[in-house]
């Protein structure tokens, strides 16, 4: 049975679902919370916790990362942030917190303009490995090929392509682009690379031997890549479509795994949930960190959208303080709003249903359930 509605009679459009338009099913079984396993492998690197800090300047510090990884998860420095560009930036990420709205984009595009220094990229890594946590930075595709060396020079575990949207077939008549199959077979470490949204996408990116593929497009707090470009993907449908890719792959391939890491629309703990049962290996959080008194951002979140020189696709957004680091990933929680314990959710969430790690729970059923907040 088809999911295509007809738009209009020149256009018909296939129905997709964000997290909020599904809800887990409970089964026949339940465990008790305290006997499930949400550790998390990928490559040589294993992980308590199926989480990875996006890496924007508002949620991810060296000081942050070497917390998170200390706590179980993966934190990803944005190696094109604050911390590469000015030996200091803590007064900067005070000021960028006190701006008033109108001036936020103009001020942060003056401040991202100071050049990136390929030692400070080196200090901030070496700063993390010192500190005996993995170590994890980001480029986005159009700094990799003028920074990667620098990076794999520094002792990064694993090296992070992120963009609002990465292909695998970029084409441009103005500059080379990145060869992506070409640079990972070259590349000593192994590379997460996205965001892809599409079953094709994600296949393409996952035959480059990238080791994990992150999905969303423009659908975190802090992006109006939907206003402004008018191109969205709701994320329980692309995870979806993305882990249908893993399994096609994992057979063309002959037994090769990529993991899927939903990167986007995981504000809450429940929305963790979701992404794993619609198939995601682990997930990138943003907003849900920035949200953490250690945070860089001081209780706003932003992301490279929101400082482009030329077109904004994100904004400087407000998301407050909720806890500690710790208390936003075990609890204990203060408030049922999902902003806490978001590990014990996800622990509570496989009891309940019976199932005991999380490579298991994406056999979870799955309801379309559309839920209106009131």
């Amino acid at each position: 049975m088809s999911n295509e509605i007809e738009i209009g009679r020149g256009k018909r459009g296939r129905r997709a679902y964000s997290f909020d338009d599904v809800a887990v099913v409970p089964s026949r079984r339940t465990r008790d919370p305290e006997e499930v396993s949400v550790g998390w492998q990928i490559d040589a690197y294993h992980f308590d916790l199926p989480v990875m800090a996006a890496p924007m300047d508002s949620v991810m510090s060296p000081v942050t990362a070497v917390a998170l990884g200390k706590l179980g998860g993966l934190g990803v420095l944005d190696l094109e942030g604050l911390w590469t560009r000015y030996d200091d930036p803590e007064p900067l990420l005070a000021e960028i917190a006190r701006l008033d709205a109108p001036r936020s984009t103009a001020r942060m595009q003056e401040l991202y303009a100071a050049p990136i220094r390929a030692e400070l990229i080196t200090a901030r890594l070496q700063e993390i490995r010192a500190a005996g946590v993995t170590v994890a930075g980001a480029l986005s595709p159009q700094r990799t090929q003028e920074f990667s060396q620098t990076v794999v020079d520094a002792g990064v575990d694993l090296f992070v392509i992120r963009g609002t949207t990465v292909s695998a077939e970029h084409v441009s008549s103005r500059a080379e682009p990145l060869n992506l199959k070409r640079f990972i077979y070259e590349l000593d470490v192994p590379v997460i690379v996205g965001g892809a949204s599409t079953y094709t996408a994600a296949l393409h990116l996952m035959r480059t031997g990238a080791a994990g593929v992150l999905v969303g497009f423009g659908g975190g707090a802090a992006h109006t890549t939907r206003v402004s470009l008018g191109i969205h993907a709701p994320m329980a449908t692309s995870v979806a479509d993305v882990a249908a890719a893993r399994k096609d792959y994992l057979d063309e391939s002959g037994g090769r795994y990529v993991h899927v890491i939903a990167d986007g629309g995981v504000g809450r703990s429940g929305d963790l949930v979701k992404a794993v049962a619609c198939g995601a290996d682990a997930v990138m959080l943003g907003a849900a960190l920035a949200r953490a008194t250690e945070a860089p951002g001081r209780g706003w979140h932003w992301g490279s959208e929101a400082h482009h020189p030329t077109l904004p696709r994100g904004e400087r957004v407000e998301v407050g303080t909720a806890g500690s680091l710790e208390e936003i990933l075990f609890g204990p929680g203060r408030q049922a709003d999902g902003t806490l314990n978001l590990i014990g959710a996800l622990r509570r969430a496989l009891a309940t249903t019976g199932y005991s790690d999380v490579k298991e729970f994406q056999r979870v059923e799955v309801v379309v359930s559309p839920y209106q907040p009131h």
